[in-house]
């Protein structure tokens, strides 16, 4: 299983963003264990600006993440699929230093025309290049146009949770552990 994690972190980034798209969620980031200890993206690499950002392994227990709404979803997908995905972030994170924030493509995705740049990614450009690798994103539509909110769409996503990032491992985890308990 893999997993995908729209968030809504209420920053200013977000509220601004959030004009311009009208969605809920802005945030995507993509996410290999349950407990979503394992989850990557492109977004911002210091809490305190917004503007210095490339990939980064998320910590979904920060503060940042802890107030924010967030929705998550699963995705059944074979373990080859499962490796050309792990794989694909693996490689970004070991040059981690050479990737950018697509600032520029975010404009691209409000005009509807692609702005694709050399080791650069917005959230969802990134998710949806690792969905693709995997072979297990639907749309055909190029990644540096997708939003966070067609991402669930892109392949057979099932709604998992919605609410506080803080809520998911009471509301999800323990539940399923629970269940399994029985």
């Amino acid at each position: 299983m893999i997993y995908l994690v729209l968030t809504d972190t209420g920053t200013m980034f977000t509220r601004m963003i959030k004009s311009i798209t009208r969605q809920p969620y802005n945030h995507a980031s993509i996410a290999f264990d349950a407990e979503l200890t394992e989850v990557y993206s492109f977004g911002r690499k210091t809490a305190r600006n917004p503007f210095i950002g490339g990939f980064v392994r998320e910590d979904l227990r920060s503060i940042l993440f802890m107030q924010a709404d967030c929705a998550v979803y699963a995705l059944t997908v074979t373990p080859d699929e499962y490796k050309k995905m792990h794989r694909y972030i693996q490689g970004v994170a070991a040059q981690k230093e050479r990737y950018r924030y697509n600032f520029i493509g975010l404009f691209g995705v409000m005009v509807q025309r692609p702005i694709q740049r050399k080791h650069a990614f917005f959230c969802s450009q990134f998710v949806a290049s690792v969905l693709r690798e995997g072979k297990v994103m639907d749309s055909g539509k190029d990644p540096s146009l997708v939003e966070p909110g067609e991402l669930p769409h892109s392949a057979n996503f099932q709604m998992m949770f919605e609410g506080r990032v803080k809520d998911y491992r009471t509301s999800v985890l323990d539940d399923r552990i629970h269940v399994t308990a029985i």
